[in-house]
């Protein structure tokens, strides 16, 4: 009889997200490396690549990023789970075509807009926005003007957001390039890469690379990261790969050769940026988040959040908070208070985060459980940065 499959625990599955994550210690590599070798970033907003890189890799300086934005080589673009990522161009290129009837389906089943146009053919709108948009960068509103004299029996802004959700799209700069303002703005793919987007990426290859990045994992987990549904992938692929269980029984799957620590791999402390990889890429996120908690780590109103892992798993979250003569990060934990003896680390890579964030005066600050908002005297620790 075959051997039954081992049974891989909480600790254990963590350790090989970290280790595929590059969280276990920094790595020397490119950013453009870094970004495939993630499959992309979580690029909402257009700061949380450059924090991301910062915590894996050795040495990381956004400008090195900002060259790749600034030259077309990396883009945001929408892809998975109908979000904005951060892609190289070539992986924009192949992403794009398998990701876009995802969009197309969101749009039409899940958007007030889409609503809007079921009752209109789709191509006459779809010209006209690759004529528009292939001519420069637009915002929504500037397409929603632009496409009102030309269908005005149809509600603007449906047809401006038709046009972002049908066309393959890219984000133009100046925002995504380091410390940059600028208008949201988009173009067409063809416009922006200079060639149309394809030949799509298969099935088969993506499934290969979330399990090079997120493994192991099981397809309903590749199913929650993507968007897509991929069982009939993995099951072409059964024969080449190696299958586990976690302890609910749920069937892994993983490539033979990728990295596996033992559980008990000792893990450096880590702050990450909000809407980072490692926290939407599992239907059961108990690899990485303590069971029943919820992403409660988002962005408001344009500040920058994220959380912090300690031992591997997320504690708390954080807050750079601009004060009199410089920046405080405020570290507020989730379900239990930061143990005294994690104070030191957390300050020591809190420090760091902040020079890399900001110049001027740096302090770190210890919060209460769910206390952000009362501001209680904590624990402090200050060091100057140019």
């Amino acid at each position: 009889m075959p051997r039954p499959p081992e049974v891989l625990d909480r600790r254990a599955l963590n350790r090989a997200l970290l280790a595929r994550q590059m969280l276990l210690r920094p790595v020397r590599l490119s950013a453009a490396s870094a970004i495939e070798r993630l499959v992309g970033m979580q690029a909402q907003a257009p700061s949380l690549p450059y924090v991301g890189l910062w915590a894996r890799l050795q040495g990381f300086q956004p400008d090195e990023l900002s060259r790749l934005v600034q030259s077309r080589r990396a883009v945001r673009t929408t892809i998975m789970r109908n979000t904005i990522h951060l892609v190289t161009a070539r992986d924009a290129l192949r992403l794009k075509p398998l990701f876009q009837p995802l969009h197309e389906r969101g749009f039409f089943r899940g958007s007030p807009w889409g609503r809007n146009l079921k009752t209109m053919n789709p191509d006459a709108l779809l010209a006209a926005g690759r004529e528009i948009m292939g001519e420069r960068p637009h915002t929504i509103a500037e397409l929603a003007r632009l496409l009102a004299p030309r269908f005005p029996d149809h509600d603007a802004l449906s047809l401006a957001y038709g046009v972002r959700y049908l066309l393959p799209m890219v984000f133009a700069t100046p925002r995504g390039i380091w410390q940059a303002a600028g208008p949201v703005s988009l173009t067409t793919v063809e416009a922006w890469l200079d060639r149309s987007a394809g030949p799509a990426i298969t099935p088969d290859e993506l499934v290969l690379r979330y399990l090079g990045a997120f493994g192991p994992a099981s397809p309903a987990d590749m199913r929650a990261w993507s968007g897509l549904a991929m069982r009939p992938a993995f099951e072409r692929m059964r024969p080449g790969l190696r299958i586990f269980r976690d302890e609910h029984g749920i069937e892994l799957f993983d490539l033979p050769r990728a990295p596996r620590p033992a559980a008990a791999t000792p893990v450096p402390v880590r702050l990450l940026p909000d809407y980072d990889n490692i926290l939407l890429a599992h239907a059961d996120r108990t690899r990485i988040m303590a069971p029943g908690q919820h992403l409660g780590l988002f962005s408001s109103n344009g500040v920058m959040k994220g959380s912090l892992l300690v031992d591997g798993f997320i504690r708390a979250g954080w807050r750079p908070i601009a004060d009199q003569g410089g920046t405080t990060l405020v570290v507020t934990p989730f379900d239990e208070p930061i143990r005294r003896q994690d104070h030191a680390p957390v300050t020591e890579e809190g420090l760091r985060l902040l020079a890399f964030l900001a110049p001027g005066e740096h302090r770190v600050r210890f919060g209460p459980v769910n206390a952000e908002a009362r501001q209680p005297p904590g624990s402090t620790a200050s060091r100057r940065r140019a």
